[in-house]
């Protein structure tokens, strides 16, 4: 069922850029970034990722302990040197075999918090840049973004990003309803600047907004992260403060 959803959301939209339009995909878990990036991977190539989620979403059905597809859409995509994924074993997700790849250094981490010991072990071998939550303290989160940027644009100031933006990267104080929750997220001002400043850049080219579960939350809890959910897409869409 998810292999053969995502590939028609794949199809749709490739069909949205060929358009002309911007694609802004909602959520759903993040196992839909396997078809929106595939679908962007075919008619941009050379697209600029960036991942905004507490998780890293790089593992594999050989590597996943959960066996969770929604912890699988990078690694699924990711062109790995030495790790190939058994399409056989995985219905519907045909479209990935035969499709475009993932390089490390079109992906960059934003607020990562809960990784699993072999993406761990990947992130540093296949060199992707990766902004976890001690860097975000650290560095504040101007200068994350910055080099997040930097990264992505030093080889071509005018290359297409994509925001993937899970909204478990947002601490669950303020976003509750979603499903794999970790403390210590993003505060309120943290995660609309990094929606606000992709958006300045000019670079952004599609968008999607993912786990936010009214149902795992309800009452307050639910209208919050739906409140904040919404109010983020206005920030990639170019709302500012001024």
């Amino acid at each position: 069922l998810v292999g053969h959803g995502t590939s028609r959301l794949a199809d749709i939209v490739e069909e949205v850029i060929l358009d002309g339009k911007f694609p802004l995909i909602l959520g759903g878990d993040h196992s839909i970034g396997a078809g929106s990036l595939t679908g962007i991977l075919r008619t941009r190539p050379n697209v600029g990722i960036i991942w905004v989620d507490a998780h890293a979403d790089l593992n594999t059905p050989a590597t996943s302990d959960s066996g969770n597809m929604h912890g699988m859409p990078l690694g699924l995509l990711m062109n790995h040197p030495t790790e190939k994924v058994d399409f056989s074993s995985l219905p519907g997700f045909d479209y990935i075999a035969n499709g475009p790849r993932l390089n490390p250094e079109q992906l960059v981490y934003i607020g990562l918090r809960d990784v699993d010991p072999t993406e761990r072990v990947w992130i540093r071998e296949l060199g992707i840049k990766a902004f976890t939550m001690y860097d975000i303290d650290h560095l504040g989160i101007g200068q994350v973004m910055d080099k997040a940027l930097e990264h992505l644009l030093k080889d071509d100031p005018d290359r297409p990003l994509h925001l993937s933006y899970d909204i478990d990267a947002v601490d669950p104080i303020l976003a509750p309803a979603t499903g794999t929750a970790v403390r210590g997220g993003l505060t309120y001002r943290e995660a609309h600047f990094v929606g606000e400043y992709v958006a300045q850049s000019g670079n952004l080219a599609s968008a999607e907004i993912v786990e936010l579960n009214p149902s795992l939350s309800p009452g307050e809890g639910a209208d919050e992260t739906v409140d904040l959910g919404l109010q983020l897409i206005t920030s990639f869409m170019g709302k500012s403060i001024l």
